[in-house]
């Protein structure tokens, strides 16, 4: 895949970053708003407390799971 990438002329790579970078930015705003809404709404401190907690775990879960891989 990164080879037909490489291939690509320089507009047509620019053009699908930029394609990438929306739908990851549309992909993390909906996930956001759907934590808004579901994940403890009525107290948005403790929602932004737990959601750096589980944020925390699943970066140290993946870290140690990758470095076990390398």
């Amino acid at each position: 895949m990164f080879t037909k990438i490489k291939k690509m002329k320089l507009v047509h790579q620019s053009m699908f970053a930029v394609v990438i970078a929306f739908a990851v930015i549309a992909f993390w705003r909906g996930i956001w708003g759907l934590m808004d809404l579901y994940l403890i709404p009525n107290n948005p401190s403790l929602s932004y407390l737990l959601s750096i907690i589980i944020g925390l775990v699943i970066l140290i879960g993946t870290h140690y799971t990758v470095k076990e891989l390398i």
